[in-house]
C-alpha cells in the first residue's frame, strides 16, 4: 500500500503545483501561454470567452463530452484536496504543539540565562577581591613553592645511596637504575661541591656493584630470555659498551638455543626442533632487536652505529646456529630410509618450512629460510631417489619370484602378474611422492615444487629412470652367453622380452601420461620423449628375444654336437632306428613352440607343399647328382660334382643364421632351428663316415625333416640345411652307399 500511495501523492502534488503555476522549487513559472484567456489552467482564464469559443467550435455532442470530462476533473481535484488535507492533518497538529512547546522552553531558558549572568557578575567581584588581597604575598608564595621543590630534590639526593642499597638488597635492579639516572645529571652538575661529591661517589660505588651483579647474572647462564633481556637493558642504561654487550648476549643466547635430540620419528624430531630451538631462536632475535636494533638512540649513549653493528652480529650468530641445527636436521632426514609412509616425512618438512618463516619475518634478509627451503628440496630429491631404488628393488625381487615360479603353462599368468604388480607399485610411489605437491603444504607453492620437482624430479629422475632401469637390467641378461646363458632360464628371457614389448606398445605411454596429469607437469626444461623410451624398450625386447633364440639354439646344438662327436661313424652298425637325440631335438622344439606360443602370436608362414613330410634327400646337396655312383664313374666325376655344387651355392639364396627375429612364434622357431641345423652341419664336416654312418645320417635327417618343417616360416630352409648335412656326410664318407628311400621311411615311421 505504501508503494502505491507514494506515486499517487507525487501525482497529486504535481497537479497542485501545475494548478498554481509552481516549479519544483515552489517558485512561480512565467509561461508564455498563461496570458491566453481560454487556458483553463492559466491565471488569465475568462469563463465567458472560453464558453463562447466552445459554442462556436464544438458540436452538441462534443460540448456534452467536454462537460463530462470537466465534471470528472473537478471531482478528482476535490478528492485529491481532501486526501492531501487528511494526510497532513497530523503534521499540522504536531507542528502546532511543537511551536507551543518551544515558546515555553525559550521562556525558561531566558530565566536561566539571567540567573547565570547574575552569578558570573558575583564571581567576578569575589575574584577581584581575592586578587587584591593576595597580590602582595604572591611572589613570596612562589618562592616558597620553589624552595619546597628544591628541598624535596635535595632530600631525594641525600636519600639516594640508601635507596640504591635497598634496591640492591631486594634485587630491584630496574628501580635502582631508574633512580640513579634521575639524579645522575644533577650530581654531575654539582660535583664540585663536597656534599654532592660524596653522594656521587657513594652512588658510583653502589652502581658499580649493581653492574657487577648484572654481569655475573649474565654469565651464570641460568636466566631466562626475559631476565637476560632485562640485564642487557639495564647495562645499556649504565653506559656499558654496546658491542661487548652484543657479544655477551649472543654468547649466552647460544647456550639457551639448544639443538634438539633425536626423537622416535622424524615428525617428533622436527616438533622438538621447532618448539625448543626455533622458538628460542625467534625469542632471542626479538629480544636482541628490541635491545640493540630497534632501541631509540639517546644522546648520552653516543653510539650512532649500534643498529648496523648489532644487525651484522645477529646475522652471523643466527647463521652459525642455524647451520648447526640444519646439519642435525639433514642427518636425521637421511636416516629416513623407509618408504612405506611418506606422509610423516612430508608433514615434518612442511612443519619445518612453516616455522622457519617466522625467522624470515623477524629477521628480513636472513639466509635461514632459503637454506631451510634448500633442505626441503634436497630431502624431496633424496626421497625420489629412494623411491627409485625401491622400485628397482621391487622389480628385481619380482623377477626372482617369477624365476622361481617359471612353468610353461603359467607364463601368461606370470607376465600379467608381473606387469600389474610393477604398475601398481609405480602408482603407489607416485601417490606417495604427490604429497610433496599437496595444496596444504606450505612449500608446495615454491617454484621448484611447481616446476622442476614435477618434471625433472618425478618424471625424469623417478619414472623415466625406472623405465630405463627395467630396459637396462633386462638387457644385462644378454651381455654374456657364457655367464648369463647358463644361469638365466630361457623362459625368463622370453617373458622379459614380451614385457619390454608391452611397455613399448602401451605401458610407457600410459605411465608418462598418468604422471603428467597427476603432477601437472609443464615441460619448461628438456625431458625424455615417449618415442625415445619406447624405442629403448623395443630394442631391449629385440635383444632379449634374439638372445632367447640363441640360448635355445645352443642348447639343442649342444645335444647335436655331443651326439656327433661321441660316435664312431666309420665302424658303426647298420641303422635300424632313429637315434634318441633326434627324438629329443623334436620334443624340445615342440616344447619351445608351445612356450613361445603362450606369449607371442603365430606369425606368417609361406605356403607348404603337399609332400613336405615325404621329401627325400640325395647323398649330395643341391646339384650333387647320383652320377657319382653310376657305372660310368670316372676319377674326374667327384671333381665335376664338387665344382657344380660350389657353382650352385654361388647362385643360391644366402641363409643368415643369427639374423634378428621378429616378434612372433614362427620367426623365433625358425631362428632356433637354423642355429641347430647349422651346428649339426658344421659338426658333420669335422668327421669321417663309413657306409652305415652315412645311412644313419640319412635316417636322422629324414626324421628331422618330417617334423621340423611345420615350425619354420619357409620349409625350403629346413630342406636346404638337411640336404647340406646329408651331402656333406656323403662327401666325407669312405664308402658312400646310400640307403633306399623306402627303407628310410619305414625306419622313421617305426621310430
Amino acid at each position: 500500500m505504501a508503494s502505491v500511495s507514494v506515486p499517487r501523492k507525487r501525482r497529486v502534488h504535481g497537479m497542485l503545483k501545475l494548478y498554481y503555476g509552481l516549479n519544483e522549487e515552489g517558485k512561480t513559472v512565467d509561461q508564455a501561454e498563461s496570458l491566453d484567456p481560454c487556458d483553463i489552467n492559466g491565471p488569465h482564464f475568462d469563463p465567458e470567452v472560453y464558453l463562447n469559443k466552445l459554442r462556436r467550435e464544438c458540436s452538441l455532442g462534443e460540448l456534452m463530452d467536454q462537460e463530462s470530462c470537466m465534471v470528472k476533473q473537478i471531482r478528482s481535484l476535490d478528492s485529491d484536496m481532501q486526501t492531501l488535507v487528511y494526510e497532513n492533518y497530523n503534521k499540522f497538529i504536531s507542528a502546532t504543539d511543537t511551536i507551543r512547546k518551544m515558546k515555553n522552553d525559550f521562556k525558561k531558558m531566558e530565566d536561566e540565562m539571567d540567573c547565570l549572568t547574575t552569578n558570573m557578575a558575583a564571581i567576578t567581584v569575589f575574584s577581584a577581591r581575592i586578587s587584591g588581597t593576595l597580590q602582595d604575598q604572591h611572589a613570596q608564595i612562589t618562592k616558597l613553592s620553589g624552595v619546597h621543590t628544591l628541598l624535596r630534590k635535595l632530600q631525594f639526593l641525600f636519600e639516594l645511596p640508601a635507596r640504591l642499597n635497598k634496591c640492591l638488597e631486594l634485587q630491584a635492579y630496574a628501580q635502582a637504575v631508574t633512580s640513579h639516572r634521575r639524579a645522575r645529571c644533577v650530581l654531575q652538575q654539582y660535583s664540585h661541591m663536597p656534599s654532592f661529591r660524596g653522594i656521587q661517589d657513594d652512588c658510583h660505588a653502589i652502581m658499580d656493584k649493581l653492574a657487577q651483579e648484572l654481569r655475573q647474572k649474565f654469565r651464570d647462564g641460568g636466566s631466562s630470555a626475559k631476565d637476560l633481556s632485562e640485564c642487557v637493558e639495564l647495562l645499556l642504561q649504565l653506559d656499558e659498551p654496546a658491542e661487548e654487550l652484543c657479544d655477551k648476549f649472543l654468547t649466552h643466547a647460544r647456550s639457551l638455543s639448544a639443538t634438539p635430540t633425536a626423537g622416535t620419528d622424524i615428525l617428533e624430531f622436527i616438533d622438538r626442533g621447532c618448539n625448543e630451538f626455533v622458538s628460542s631462536l625467534c625469542l632471542v632475535i626479538a629480544s636482541y632487536q628490541e635491545l640493540f636494533v630497534n632501541r631509540p638512540q639517546e644522546s648520552n649513549l653516543a653510539y650512532k652505529n649500534i643498529p648496523q653493528m648489532a644487525v651484522g652480529k645477529l646475522h652471523a650468530f643466527v647463521d652459525s646456529l642455524a647451520a648447526r641445527y640444519f646439519s642435525l636436521v639433514e642427518r636425521r632426514i637421511q636416516e629416513e630410509k623407509s618408504v612405506g609412509d611418506n606422509s610423516l616425512l612430508v608433514r615434518a618438512l612442511d612443519r619445518f618450512h612453516r616455522r622457519l618463516q617466522a625467522v624470515a619475518k623477524l629477521l628480513p634478509g636472513s639466509a635461514v629460510p632459503s637454506q631451510g627451503t634448500e633442505i626441503v628440496v634436497r630431502a624431496a630429491r633424496e626421497r625420489v631417489k629412494q623411491y627409485l631404488a625401491a622400485l628397482q628393488s621391487f622389480y628385481l625381487d619380482s623377477l626372482t619370484d617369477v624365476r622361481q615360479a617359471l612353468a610353461a603353462p603359467r607364463l601368461p599368468e606370470l607376465l600379467s602378474s608381473l606387469s600389474a604388480s610393477i604398475l601398481n607399485q609405480i602408482k603407489t610411489v607416485l601417490a606417495s611422492v604427490h604429497l610433496f605437491t599437496a595444496k596444504d603444504i606450505t612449500f608446495s607453492n615454491k617454484p621448484y615444487f611447481k616446476g622442476e620437482f614435477c618434471s625433472q624430479g618425478v618424471r625424469e629422475s623417478l619414472v623415466v629412470n625406472f623405465i630405463k632401469f627395467v630396459c637396462q637390467s633386462s638387457r644385462q641378461f644378454c651381455e654374456s652367453a657364457v655367464d648369463r646363458g647358463g644361469s638365466t632360464p630361457p623362459a625368463l628371457l622370453l617373458l622379459l622380452s614380451r614385457l619390454c614389448l608391452d611397455y613399448e606398445t602401451s605401458t610407457i605411454s600410459y605411465i608418462l601420461t598418468l604422471t603428467d596429469e597427476q603432477f601437472l607437469v609443464q615441460h619448461h626444461s628438456p625431458v625424455t620423449a615417449v618415442t625415445a623410451l619406447c624405442g629403448e624398450a623395443r630394442e631391449a625386447a629385440q635383444k632379449l628375444l634374439n638372445h632367447y633364440v640363441k640360448v635355445q639354439g645352443l642348447i639343442i646344438s649342444q645335444m647335436l654336437r655331443k651326439s656327433v662327436e661321441t660316435r664312431d661313424w666309420v665302424n658303426t652298425i647298420e641303422p635300424r632306428n632313429v637315434r634318441a637325440v633326434m627324438k629329443r631335438v623334436v620334443e624340445d622344439t615342440t616344447s619351445i613352440d608351445v612356450q613361445v606360443g603362450l606369449l607371442y602370436e603365430e606369425g606368417v608362414r609361406k605356403a607348404h607343399s603337399s609332400d613336405s613330410s615325404k621329401r627325400t634327400f640325395s647323398v649330395y646337396s643341391s646339384s650333387r647328382q647320383q652320377s657319382r655312383y653310376t657305372p660310368s664313374y670316372t676319377p674326374s666325376a667327384p671333381m665335376d660334382t664338387n665344382l657344380m655344387s660350389n657353382i650352385h651355392k654361388l647362385f643360391s639364396e644366402r641363409i643368415d643364421i643369427f639374423s634378428p627375429v621378429e616378434f612372433n612364434k614362427v620367426s623365433v622357431l625358425t631362428g632356433i632351428i637354423k642355429i641347430s641345423l647349422k651346428t649339426f652341419l658344421e659338426c658333420v664336416r669335422l668327421r669321417t663316415f663309413g657306409r652305415y654312418g652315412l645311412q644313419q645320417i640319412q635316417v636322422d635327417c629324414h626324421y628331422l625333416q618330417m617334423y621340423l618343417w611345420r615350425f619354420v616360416s619357409d620349409e625350403n630352409l629346413v630342406h636346404f640345411l638337411l640336404d647340406e648335412i646329408v651331402g656333406s656326410t656323403a662327401h666325407r664318407c669312405l664308402d658312400p652307399a646310400p640307403m633306399e628311400q623306402s627303407v628310410i621311411e619305414v625306419i622313421c615311421e617305426r621310430g
